[in-house]
């Protein structure tokens, strides 16, 4: 018996149809191995999540998170500590031409160096030290305004020294009086000027309501001083401070009439508060910028320098011979300190406002805080020649050329920086 055996039929694999097939397959698997690699990308690229906004989209067979960062906090120039700056100074009492003889420490003996070598370190972001090439090119063209009191002349001239590495000026003030001076770099076409005027505002010496036998001054306090006033129209950058001339005793003035007084021990009459005057005075001088129609610059603030007698009062043998600065732990931001700086602040923020309604800018030197942390570099007994026979009160409000505050044209410098790239 024949049997029959299942015939196996052959099948001709085309090849166009070993590529229908295979095609999708290798296309599917590139594809998953796409949507993997790209899932563990997103997960080891970005941050914890406690620092995102996180959204999520669903794709086929996996969740992936799509995320994206916060804005970066703004680092806050004006806290921080002051660290060694092994590099500084960078000049000296003899490169320099405009330190006056009572910064002048070096020239009157005074032994130690380390004061000069300091910078300030901000949390969290680094303050470059001045760089006077980058700040001559900044103000190409252009003029900056110190108005106040000497301690701004103090500033401007820590400026003059720290530019003399690139350029000497060039006087060319109007008057001899060292209160309103001007200097011309004439290579960068730029004009620095300081503008005296210790209480902003108009005032009348030797004032007849005071107690016979004691100096009074007398503050129009909603009247501004047109000796600086009428001198901004044109100017770019103007940096305005005052301060230490208000612990002296005042009369005080409003729309011309007598309205009280500030340590005046004078009976029945109204005894006002530190801050009153001081607050008053920076509102008018705002208040004038902001009224002066050709006056088209940016206005800084330079807070409240405070001075650090100790040991009694300036002069009841007061002095400041610390040698290095403290932490921030370790001051205490108090009393007149920071009445004064309140009253500061409140002033500037409502000139703020008025400002930007005006198109203008009004930028904060916030230097109070952290020159609380530098008793170590006024003059003290190093701003005069030694005398066996006569005893000077100690020098603890200016500050010692070079020193602390040639820091000051680091914020100085960084806030320029700012504008020019806001403004780009």
């Amino acid at each position: 018996m024949e049997m029959n055996t299942p015939k196996i039929q052959k099948r001709n694999f085309k090849p166009k149809l070993i590529l229908q097939i295979t095609f999708p397959l290798i296309l599917f698997t590139i594809i998953t191995l796409q949507l993997l690699s790209k899932n563990i990308y997103l997960k080891r690229s970005f941050p914890p999540s406690s620092l995102l906004h996180v959204n999520y989209v669903e794709f086929p067979s996996t969740k992936i998170e799509l995320t994206q960062k916060t804005s970066p906090k703004k680092c806050d120039l004006f806290s921080g500590e002051w660290v060694q700056n092994m590099e500084a100074p960078y000049y000296t009492n003899d490169s320099c031409r405009v330190i006056q003889q009572h910064q002048n420490c070096m020239k009157y003996g005074r032994p130690d160096t380390e004061f000069m070598k300091w910078k300030w370190m901000p949390n969290g972001c680094e303050l470059p030290v001045f760089n006077p090439y980058h700040f001559l090119d900044i103000v190409k063209g252009k003029s900056l305004a110190f108005v106040g009191d000497s301690v701004a002349r103090n500033h401007m001239q820590s400026l003059i020294c720290l530019l003399s590495r690139v350029e000497h000026p060039l006087d060319i003030s109007p008057t001899k009086d060292d209160n309103f001076k001007r200097w011309y770099y004439q290579s960068y076409n730029f004009t620095l000027v300081i503008l005296w005027s210790p209480f902003l505002v108009k005032t009348q010496d030797n004032d007849p309501n005071g107690k016979t036998g004691k100096t009074f001054v007398g503050l129009f306090l909603d009247e501004p001083n047109e000796d600086w006033t009428a001198q901004i129209d044109g100017i770019d950058y103007i940096i305005i401070s005052a301060g230490h001339w208000f612990f002296r005793p005042l009369i005080y003035y409003e729309k011309r009439r007598f309205m009280g007084c500030r340590y005046c021990e004078i009976d029945n009459l109204t005894e006002y508060s530190l801050s009153f005057g001081y607050r008053n005075a920076f509102k008018t001088a705002f208040r004038a910028i902001l009224e002066r129609e050709s006056f088209k610059g940016t206005v800084y603030l330079r807070t409240f320098a405070p001075s650090h007698f100790e040991e009694g009062e300036w002069d009841h043998g007061g002095d400041c011979l610390k040698k290095r600065p403290i932490k921030s732990n370790e001051t205490n931001f108090e009393g007149e300190n920071l009445e004064m700086y309140t009253a500061q602040i409140e002033a500037f923020q409502e000139a703020q406002k008025l400002a930007q309604q005006r198109g203008l800018k009004f930028e904060l030197m916030d230097m109070t805080r952290l020159m609380l942390m530098r008793p170590d570099g006024h003059p003290s007994v190093y701003g005069r020649p030694a005398n066996l026979n006569v005893t000077w009160p100690s020098d603890c409000v200016h500050w010692c050329l070079p020193g602390p505050i040639d820091s000051w044209n680091d914020f100085l410098l960084e806030l320029l920086k700012s504008e020019k790239k806001n403004f780009q």
